[in-house]
């Protein structure tokens, strides 16, 4: 580890762990799913990779992440978040919600697939949802996302559900960047039922 607080204190050891540049990232980038060197690379642009290689370590031997062969045919090193590592979830969704309206326009800011996720996450309000069932899909640039929703929860998944959204969001991620800034813009199209998309509008902070 970079740097120790050397303070009795959970709050410090838990930034002993996580307070370095980039390291909650990394986490964010694994709550979707197992990664690839190369796809935690393409997440992070700016990232350098003997840094991320460092990170990795940091976080391998703090127990957050394991490193794991995947088997022929398609044999390959992935990265994966422990049951502890996923614990750190309900961290990251509060961290996001409360830098949701530091949002400003982007300009040359990155759009990364798991930021996409969280921020429909982050996006979802319970209180709206009430006891509603509805499933959507997104399609943001061909990355497919799946929207469940059920009694004031959600999920939040890649691909897509078929048949069972009610309605499904087409557009770029610059469509998407206005959408999330409460700007509809010309580059997104809605296909589906039009009151379900009223019912979408209402349980996501979303143009």
């Amino acid at each position: 580890m970079a740097r120790r607080y050397l303070q009795f204190c959970p709050l410090a050891k838990a930034l002993d762990v996580l307070g370095e540049r980039w390291t909650l990232l990394i986490v964010r980038e694994l709550l979707t799913g197992p990664k690839r060197y190369t796809d935690l690379r393409k997440g992070l642009p700016g990232l350098a990779t003997d840094l991320l290689a460092a990170r990795l370590r940091e976080l391998q031997d703090a127990g957050v992440i394991d490193r794991r062969e995947v088997p022929p045919p398609t044999p390959a090193t992935v990265y994966e978040l422990t049951e502890r590592g996923f614990a750190l979830k309900p961290a990251l969704l509060e961290l996001s919600r409360w830098g949701r309206p530091l949002l400003r326009e982007p300009d040359a800011d990155h759009l990364p697939d798991s930021a996409l996720l969280l921020g429909l996450e982050v996006a979802f309000r319970p209180e709206a949802a009430g006891d509603r069932r509805e499933t959507y899909d997104f399609d943001v640039e061909g990355l497919q996302v799946a929207v469940r929703v059920h009694d004031g929860t959600v999920d939040i998944v890649p691909g897509s559900a078929g048949d069972d959204a009610s309605a499904t969001v087409v557009t770029d991620r610059q469509g998407f960047i206005e959408l999330a800034l409460g700007q509809a813009g010309e580059s997104v199209r809605v296909e589906g039922d039009a009151d379900a998309l009223v019912r979408l509008r209402q349980m996501f902070s979303l143009a």
